[in-house]
């Protein structure tokens, strides 16, 4: 049990990070979720029933939670770093949202994200991966049909932000921009065609596969490349 990867999810109290933290602890990783605030959430359920899973507390918008989770779990390497967060905000044109909204779905979606990324890469071990949860929404290329102007921006500057990172901090970690698919959650809707369950099947055979693989990809639930 001791030589199981280690992986740290931050956003894992529900749906689809409570899902990734299920997934890789069935794959054979040892892992810990993370919630905010003190409720009681199903991944503390989770925990309960299996040894596998553990819990801490962080809301990842604020830079000082991230130092203290920092503090509590530097006595561990981790060979995944994984950061699942975001809020879709209205469907509407960028000229209709008030620049409150849009700073609010941009400091979720985007810089919080890459505090976390900043303040926490160091506990990843060397030849580990670094994941952030993005969109193809957040893909230019792809962009052809419009809407959701204000979550593909933010999705678009995590993208960006993560670019950044990776060339001014090179190692020879693997670093993930990963797309999970139209999911049946929050932001999804019910009407998405992928459930939970088939979604982070694929994202965890998806991190597994590059593992140990240096750089910055963008990849999908099916391990396809998404355009930038």
């Amino acid at each position: 049990m001791s030589d199981a990867p280690r992986a740290l999810v931050l956003g894992a109290s529900r749906t689809l990070g409570l899902g990734l933290v299920r997934e890789l602890a069935a794959h054979g990783w040892q892992v810990t979720g993370t919630a905010r605030g003190e409720q009681r959430t199903p991944l503390h359920d989770l925990a309960d029933a299996d040894g596998r899973v553990t819990v801490d507390r962080v809301d990842i918008t604020v830079p000082d939670e991230l130092v203290a989770l920092r503090e509590r779990l530097a006595d561990r390497s981790w060979d995944l770093l994984l950061v699942n967060a975001g809020v879709t905000g209205a469907d509407e044109p960028v000229g209709d949202v008030d620049a409150a909204e849009f700073a609010r779905v941009l400091v979720t979606n985007a810089w919080a994200p890459l505090q976390a990324v900043e303040l926490l890469d160091g506990l990843v071990a060397p030849g580990g991966t670094v994941a952030v949860m993005s969109s193809r929404q957040g893909s230019i290329g792809l962009n052809t049909r419009g809407g959701h102007e204000v979550y593909r921006a933010s999705k678009s500057a995590l993208n960006q932000l993560m670019r950044s990172y990776a060339v001014r901090a090179p190692s020879d970690r693997t670093l993930l921009c990963l797309h999970p698919g139209w999911v049946q959650t929050e932001l999804g809707g019910s009407g998405a065609p992928l459930t939970v369950e088939q979604s982070v099947a694929g994202l965890v055979r998806t991190i597994e596969a590059h593992r140990g693989e240096p750089g910055l990809q963008f990849r999908d639930h099916e391990d396809a490349v998404v355009p930038w």
